[in-house]
């Protein structure tokens, strides 16, 4: 064990946890910290394990995770894997998409954040721990804000994670506020994937729940987080991603923007992240 981290064996004997505060980035000037959880084969195992990199790492106990791992192992649905949940800073921030701010300028460290991801937290989880440097057994994923950032690190680095996890992803955000002569074509993220090439090998799964929010711009009688994601799948068709195949969408009827939610859909993401073989 490394200084800085401390293991607990959890009351579910199939998974084991590690906080880790050894590392402290430049690129966000603070301390980051880690919390681990590992399958209990890990420890007498010497081969790169299967890695899920988690924003919002500090909402875990409201996910459930251990105990959410420990039922999907014993149900075998899942190949198992390392998790690495990455507690937020200033998310409001360091959360968005790398390339541009949104209206308000919130997001204006999400270029620090995806450095900070790429070439430190990446080569530190690497050294310390056993998993896998291939971009095919790397996931990526996140909630609302954080599931922004974890597509937009996705689409823009298949070189390190093949796999992206969008939790009632915030695609709403926008370079022009409503009042300001807001389009459609304002949404950051559907903009972005309309003009850069896709990304090779790449999947994406996509879950919202009917109970978001309330929010609907255009009076359809949909809420915003689903047209968004919706209207974000059909930029995705339209670059060749199909249904399915290479991109999964999950609507959770009665689903709320908040951790228990996204607890009780989770199994089913990692049954697509890590399948058996």
């Amino acid at each position: 064990m490394m200084n800085g981290s401390t293991t607990t064996n959890t009351p579910i004997d199939s998974v084991v946890s590690r906080t880790d505060t050894g590392l402290v980035s430049v690129y966000l000037n603070r301390a980051v910290r880690l919390d681990l959880i590992f399958p209990k084969q890990y420890e007498t195992s010497d081969e790169p394990w299967p890695v899920l990199y988690l924003n919002d790492g500090q909402d875990l106990e409201r996910l459930r995770m251990r105990h959410v791992l420990a039922s999907v192992y014993a149900q075998q649905t899942v190949r198992p894997f390392v998790l690495v949940a990455v507690h937020a800073g200033d998310r409001i921030q360091e959360y968005g998409v790398a390339a541009q701010a949104d209206y308000l300028h919130r997001g204006a460290k999400a270029g620090a954040y995806t450095d900070f991801v790429i070439h430190e937290l990446l080569p530190y989880v690497q050294k310390h721990y056993r998993v896998s440097q291939q971009p095919e057994q790397a996931v990526f994923a996140g909630f609302s804000l954080g599931g922004l950032s974890a597509f937009d690190l996705v689409w823009n680095h298949p070189d390190r994670f093949q796999k992206a996890g969008v939790f009632s992803g915030s695609f709403w955000w926008r370079q022009r506020g409503l009042n300001e002569g807001y389009s459609d074509a304002d949404r950051i993220m559907h903009a972005q994937v309309r003009k850069t090439q896709p990304p090779k090998g790449s999947a994406f799964w996509f879950q919202t729940g009917t109970l978001d929010e309330t929010d609907d711009r255009d009076n359809d009688g949909i809420i915003d987080s689903i047209d968004d994601t919706l209207d974000l799948i059909a930029e995705l068709e339209r670059k060749g991603f199909r249904w399915g195949r290479n991109v999964t969408y999950v609507e959770v009827k009665d689903g709320r923007h908040e951790p228990e939610t996204w607890s009780q859909v989770m199994p089913q993401f990692l049954s697509w992240a890590f399948p058996r073989a």
